[in-house]
């Protein structure tokens, strides 16, 4: 069974969030092994400088870097990546299992995004949207297009 990992920076502070996810994951292990993998998350003073949001992704992308195995396919998510519709993910998955990939890890940076070693770690770059989505809701977003993408796959009636 295909192992699916999101790896992220930060916890979810709102019960809102924490359930949205909870409602997928229960969702996905239908589908594969389903799991969330939180780093903490750097403090930021109120106006961070350029050199403060530097030194934020760098420490951020070692803890990240720290918890992606070998194995994993590494997907990072971020605004400069390639965007996809959901058809196109399905096909994605569905192709990585074929291929022999059984491990499945995207990567959602925190405020400022992902440093560039987490980035060129990853087999892909992709983005949700040009538009920019607070981290938080990105992971909601994300374990849904994931469950829709499976759907999709299996012929499901969710996505329409």
């Amino acid at each position: 069974m295909l192992h699916v990992t999101v790896l992220c920076v930060g916890k979810l502070k709102e019960a809102y969030w924490r359930d949205a996810v909870a409602e997928y994951a229960k969702r996905l292990s239908a589908f594969c092994r389903f799991a969330v993998v939180e780093v903490d998350e750097e403090r930021l003073s109120d106006a961070p400088g350029p050199a403060q949001i530097e030194r934020t992704l760098t420490e951020e992308g070692k803890r990240l870097l720290s918890h992606i195995p070998r194995d994993a396919l590494t997907v990072a998510l971020c605004i400069e990546g390639k965007t996809v519709s959901s058809e196109v993910l399905s096909s994605c998955l569905s192709s990585w299992a074929l291929e022999g990939k059984s491990h499945i890890l995207f990567v959602i940076g925190g405020s400022f995004g992902l440093s560039d070693a987490v980035k060129n770690a990853a087999a892909l770059r992709l983005s949700m949207s040009p538009m920019t989505f607070p981290h938080q809701l990105a992971r909601v977003m994300l374990l849904e297009q994931i469950y829709r993408a499976f759907q999709i796959a299996g012929g499901g009636k969710y996505h329409k």
